[in-house]
């Protein structure tokens, strides 16, 4: 969906996959899932807080306050909550 809207896109399925990634590649952004196989997203916010301030935007699936609350203060940006629309998505972006 991104892709369709002019953004060059890398894409992790796991949370060590990712750091990896980030770490032969950069960002401009990343979206960040916290249920990811390998590394939660959460401890993978951490891990990038540590070595850049690349703006990071949490999309996931939990949606409870506590979850929104302890994403933004262990460094996102921005939590999006699924289901979402690519139109939203990118008006945050």
């Amino acid at each position: 969906m991104l892709r369709k809207e002019g953004f060059e896109v890398a894409v992790a399925a796991t949370g060590p996959d990712g750091l990896d990634e980030f770490e032969r590649n950069g960002a401009d952004l990343v979206l960040l899932d916290l249920m990811l196989p390998g590394l939660p997203g959460t401890e993978v916010c951490r891990q990038l807080r540590g070595r850049s301030n690349v703006p990071v935007i949490m999309v996931t699936a939990k949606d409870s306050e506590i979850d929104k609350v302890v994403g933004l203060e262990i460094g996102a940006d921005d939590y999006v909550t699924k289901p979402f629309s690519t139109r939203e998505l990118v008006a945050r972006i």
